[in-house]
């Protein structure tokens, strides 16, 4: 099947060859595999990258045809997903654009929404950032204060977002403000469409221990939002704003391929370790042979869940997020004195606590598991 054939009707296996070999020919033009965010100084290679998978009917895999997708199942996106993290490649230039911003509008948004950004989205005309967490309003998000005032047929947005990631590269952001003061947090927020280039926003990277400064932290001054970029119901936001966070969650399938195959590198590497008298080696060996079988674990749960992100995602999050850490932290201990060097494996161990943050925290996440799965009393 060439590029420009129509894919409609395409089988999971046909898609998935079809992927599969367009990949073998193309990967060379891809950006370094970042993940699902993009890095800053990637922009202009990200929106290359996806271009040129918009031009070989690669994306928007399974968003309707009318808005450019290609109307095929979630288990076509699944298999995309799995063989670009095969292939070493980011599936798409950024996560918060093409699943969070997609997906939210493909639910929430109106007629004139829809036709406004969802092609622009997968042709990567624009790309988008997350203004969700705030200095004071981390893991509790529903206590954030950040306030949208209706004003006319504009909202007024006053406030501080942090952890912003590709803030300072991005057209357009979602954003959660609080639009009833007096309502019960849980009630009085909305989720907004922004444009990042309107007057009074101001965005400050912020430095990480890696040494990178892939987040931002984004400030609002007497910023005048149209009233036609509010996404969902007026003060419902918080409900938009979840089914948002499931489908981030619901992209961790990728990261078990990611992780399997470091697993597998460093199992390779410890067979190739001796010791003077060998038992540092063979509790590393144990430790690698425990990781392996709990990654092993997980990507079987990935693939029992399906392609369609729920609340069982957040088990799937948990599990790698620590598996990150322990299997970076593990890389460095087993290369010995030269693991306090800097080298991409203590790079690794720096960013790997992120893993357990990222698209909900690691107390979150037990939450999640132990009211909506577990069916516990609900946090006080």
């Amino acid at each position: 099947m060439d590029d420009h054939q129509d894919p409609a009707g395409e089988s999971v296996g046909e898609f998935r060859a079809r992927a599969e070999a367009w990949l073998a020919e193309n990967a060379v033009h891809a950006p370094r595999d970042y993940g699902a965010i993009m890095p800053p100084d990637l922009r202009d290679a990200g929106v290359d990258w996806q271009r040129r998978l918009h031009a070989a009917r690669l994306t928007g895999i399974s968003w309707p045809t009318r808005y450019g997708g290609l109307g095929l199942g979630p288990d076509h996106h699944a298999a995309w997903l799995e063989a670009a993290a095969i292939a070493r490649v980011p599936p798409y230039v950024n996560m918060v654009g093409y699943v969070l911003a997609g997906g939210s509008i493909q639910r929430y948004g109106t007629d004139a929404q829809k036709e406004r950004f969802l092609r622009r989205i997968i042709a990567a005309d624009d790309v988008w950032c997350q203004l969700f967490s705030e200095p004071e309003a981390g893991s509790d998000l529903a206590s954030l204060r950040t306030s949208a005032t209706l004003d006319g047929d504009e909202y007024v947005v006053q406030g501080q977002k942090v952890w912003c990631s590709g803030g300072r590269c991005a057209e357009w952001g979602i954003l959660l403000a609080r639009t009833a003061a007096d309502a019960p947090k849980h009630k009085g927020i909305s989720f907004f469409l922004l444009d990042m280039t309107l007057p009074g926003v101001e965005v400050r990277p912020l430095r990480q221990i890696t040494g990178d400064a892939e987040f931002d932290e984004v400030f609002f001054t007497d910023v005048r939002v149209p009233a036609d970029c509010l996404l969902g119901p007026l003060h419902g936001g918080w409900s938009v704003a979840m089914t948002t966070l499931t489908n981030e969650r619901g992209s961790v399938g990728a990261a078990a391929v990611s992780l399997g195959r470091r697993l597998d590198a460093m199992a390779a590497g410890l067979r190739s370790t001796t010791d003077l008298d060998g038992s540092a080696t063979v509790v590393r060996r144990d430790a690698a042979a425990a990781l392996a079988a709990r990654g092993r674990a997980y990507a079987a749960m990935v693939r029992r869940q399906g392609a369609v992100a729920s609340t069982t995602a957040s088990l799937s999050k948990l599990g790698i997020g620590a598996m990150g850490y322990a299997a970076a932290a593990l890389a460095v201990d087993a290369a010995g004195p030269a693991g306090m060097l800097a080298d991409d494996r203590t790079r690794a161990l720096l960013a790997a606590p992120a893993g357990e943050i990222a698209g909900g925290t690691t107390q979150i996440q037990k939450n999640i598991i132990g009211e909506r799965l577990l069916g516990l009393p609900k946090e006080p």
